[in-house]
């Protein structure tokens, strides 16, 4: 069974609310979960401060049993240092890709 760290949308439209949760990789995206780990709110407030509430210890955890984290939890671990940042995407270009006549 793969285990993965993601985020299920909660919230009403056009104002979304996500919890952080440990869930089967094949489960639907808000559906059965098994344990709940955070909060994460993307919308800044009037401070321009995006809401994030998590248990570090309960994600270091279940890291360290090998759960998987999905990239955006990723991307948001990688920022509060809790797992060494993704590698950047870059494009590569060939050599004398550029036609000049």
């Amino acid at each position: 069974m793969v285990v993965r760290i993601r985020l299920a949308r909660h919230g009403i439209r056009n104002r979304p609310f996500y919890h952080i949760v440990v869930a089967n990789a094949r489960s639907k995206r808000d559906g059965k979960h098994i344990e709940k780990v955070g909060e994460f709110d993307p919308i800044p407030t009037r401070d321009r401060q995006k809401h994030i509430v998590w248990n570090q210890d309960r994600i270091k955890y279940w890291l360290s049993v090998g759960a998987q984290p999905s990239d955006p939890v990723a991307r948001l671990l990688a920022k509060a240092a809790l797992i060494p940042p993704l590698p950047r995407p870059w494009l590569k270009m060939k050599m004398g890709s550029t036609k000049t006549e």
